[in-house]
C-alpha cells in the first residue's frame, strides 16, 4: 500500500504541514491511515517531502511500521509512485491513495477491491460525481461507458470540464503492469510533471482491463487544499462522529453545534446540550449530562453526573457528580461520586472525596479532600510558596468556613471546622476548631473626622440626626 503525502500545501499558508492540520482530534494523514489499516496490506509506504521533519515524527508516532519514503524534489504523482516501488515487491497488487483525503473509508476501499478482483482488472479507479468538480481530473468515458482515460483540470478542455465524474485518487494497481507503464508516462503537460493519471491511458493502449468503482458517498474523496476546505471537511467529519452516536443511543440536542473528536467513547443515554466539545481520549459513561457550553479534554465522566458550561482538562468524574456552572478543573483532578463543585471553582491536581462539596468561588490546588466534607465559599488553598508546590490534607466531614485560606502544607483532621474569614496556616486536630483571624475594632465617628463632606458621612448624619 502507498499513501501519497508529499505535497507542499501551499495555499494552507501555513509552517505546518497540510497533511499534519487536525480534524476531529487526529491529523488529515493519520485519518487516511486509519482507514488504510483496516485492510491488513502486507507493507505500508508513506511518500513524504514537505514539512517531512514532521510528518516523519507523526508517522512513527501513529505507525512505525509503515517504511518511509522522501521526495525531495515534487516530480508528480507519477514520480511519487516510482520512488515508492523501488524496492518493493515486482508482483502482487497495490493501493495508492492521498494523504490528503480523511473522509475515506474502508468499508469504500474494501468495496474497490472487491470490484477489481471480480472484474480481473489490471487498474481499478475509484471515482465519484461531484457537484462541484473544479480541481480535480475527470473521468473520460468511451462509446462502451468504460474508462478511457483522466484529464486533469489544468489540461482540461471547457466540454471535459463541464463533466461531473472526477478522479478520486485512489487506485489499485497489478504492480507489474504498473511499473512498466510508469515507465512510458511524460511530463507533457502544464505542471512539467509526471502524472500517475497518464498511467490509465496505457494501460488502456495496451488493451488490458481497467475497472471504475464509483463511491456512493462523494465526501469521501474530498481532499483538501485550504483553510476553507479544511473547515468544509471538518464539519462533514463532525456531522459523520455526530450522527453515528445518535444512532447508538446518545442524544445530542444540537449536532452542528457539537464537536466530537473521533476518539471519544460516548454511552447509549449520554445527553448532550448544545456548544460541547469533547475531545482527546474522554469517555462519557450512561446516564451523563454535558453542556450547554462544556468543553472536556481527556476526561472521564462518570454515569449520571452533570458538567454544565465548564472546562475541565485531564480529570476524572465520579458518578452522580455535578460540576458547574463556570467550572474550571485542571490536570490531575480527581471528583469521587456524588460530589459537587459549583461556579467559578477551580481545582487543580486534586482529589475531592465522595459526596464533599465545593460549591463556588474557591481554588483548590494540590489538595486532598476526604468525604462528605463542605469547603466553604471563597476559600483558598494556598497551595505555592513561590518556589514549590505544597499539599493540603482535609479529612472527613470537614467544614471550611468561607472565605478561609488554607496554607500549604497544612492537615485539617476529620470532623474539624474552620471558622469564616481564618487564615490556617497549621494543622488544625480532628474535631476541633481553627480560628485565626483578628478580634473585630469599631472606631466610632470615624468617617464623620477622616471622611468628612463625603457622601458616606452625609448618610452617617443623617442617621445620627434621626435617633
Amino acid at each position: 500500500m502507498i499513501v501519497l503525502a508529499a505535497g507542499d500545501g501551499k495555499r494552507m499558508k501555513s509552517s505546518t504541514p497540510k497533511v499534519l492540520h487536525q480534524i476531529a482530534g487526529r491529523s488529515i494523514l493519520a485519518h487516511v491511515l486509519s482507514a488504510t489499516s483496516k485492510l491488513e496490506a502486507g507493507e505500508l509506504r508513506v511518500v513524504i517531502g514537505a514539512g517531512k521533519e514532521l510528518v516523519s515524527e507523526e508517522l512513527k508516532e501513529i505507525t512505525p511500521k509503515a517504511k518511509q519514503i522522501i521526495q525531495e524534489v515534487r516530480g508528480g504523482t507519477g514520480h511519487a509512485t516510482r520512488l515508492a516501488l523501488e524496492g518493493a515487491a515486482s508482483k502482487g497488487r497495490v493501493l495508492i491513495c492521498a494523504g490528503d483525503t480523511p473522509l475515506l473509508t474502508s468499508a469504500t476501499l474494501s468495496s474497490l477491491i472487491e470490484v477489481h478482483e471480480s472484474a480481473g482488472a489490471i487498474a481499478t479507479v475509484l471515482t465519484t460525481e461531484l457537484p462541484d468538480p473544479f480541481g480535480y481530473g475527470r473521468i473520460l468515458r468511451d462509446s462502451t461507458g468504460e474508462l478511457d482515460s483522466i484529464v486533469e483540470e489544468r489540461d482540461a478542455s471547457e466540454a471535459v470540464k463541464e463533466i461531473p465524474e472526477i478522479n478520486s485518487g485512489v487506485y489499485l494497481f497489478e504492480i507489474e503492469a504498473l511499473n512498466k507503464a510508469l515507465g512510458k508516462i511524460g511530463k507533457s503537460n502544464s505542471q512539467g510533471e509526471e502524472y500517475l493519471t497518464d498511467v490509465i491511458a496505457i494501460l488502456k493502449a495496451e488493451g488490458v482491463k481497467v475497472a471504475t468503482h464509483q463511491a456512493e458517498d462523494f465526501t469521501e474523496i474530498l481532499g483538501i487544499n485550504d483553510r476553507a476546505q479544511l473547515s468544509d471537511v471538518s464539519a462533514m467529519m463532525r456531522d459523520r462522529i455526530n450522527d453515528a452516536l445518535m444512532r447508538s443511543g446518545v442524544t445530542i440536542e444540537d449536532p452542528a453545534s457539537v464537536w466530537i473528536d473521533v476518539s471519544v467513547e460516548i454511552d447509549a443515554d449520554v445527553h448532550i446540550e448544545p456548544g460541547v466539545a469533547i475531545k482527546g481520549g474522554s469517555k462519557i459513561q450512561t446516564g451523563a449530562k454535558l453542556g450547554p457550553r462544556t468543553t472536556l479534554i481527556d476526561c472521564e465522566v462518570g454515569a449520571g453526573a452533570s458538567v454544565i458550561e465548564s472546562h475541565c482538562e485531564s480529570s476524572k468524574i465520579g458518578a452522580r457528580a455535578k460540576v458547574g456552572p463556570y467550572a474550571h478543573l485542571r490536570g490531575g483532578t480527581v471528583l469521587a461520586d456524588e460530589v459537587k463543585v459549583g461556579s467559578f471553582v477551580e481545582m487543580k491536581n486534586s482529589t475531592l472525596g465522595e459526596g464533599s462539596k465545593v460549591p463556588h468561588l474557591s481554588y483548590v490546588g494540590d489538595a486532598k479532600i476526604g468525604r462528605e466534607s463542605n469547603i466553604g465559599a471563597a476559600t483558598i488553598f494556598v497551595n505555592y510558596d513561590g518556589v514549590s508546590k505544597h499539599e493540603t490534607k482535609v479529612g472527613d466531614h470537614v467544614r471550611i468556613g468561607s472565605d478561609s485560606m488554607l496554607i500549604a502544607p497544612v492537615e485539617i483532621g476529620d470532623g474539624a471546622y474552620t471558622a469564616a474569614g481564618s487564615i490556617i496556616n497549621e494543622d488544625v486536630p480532628p474535631g476541633a476548631l481553627g480560628i485565626a483571624r483578628a478580634r473585630q475594632v469599631n472606631i466610632l465617628g470615624w468617617v464623620l473626622k477622616k471622611r468628612k463632606g463625603t457622601k458616606s458621612a452625609e448618610a452617617a448624619e443623617k442617621k445620627e440626626g434621626s435617633k
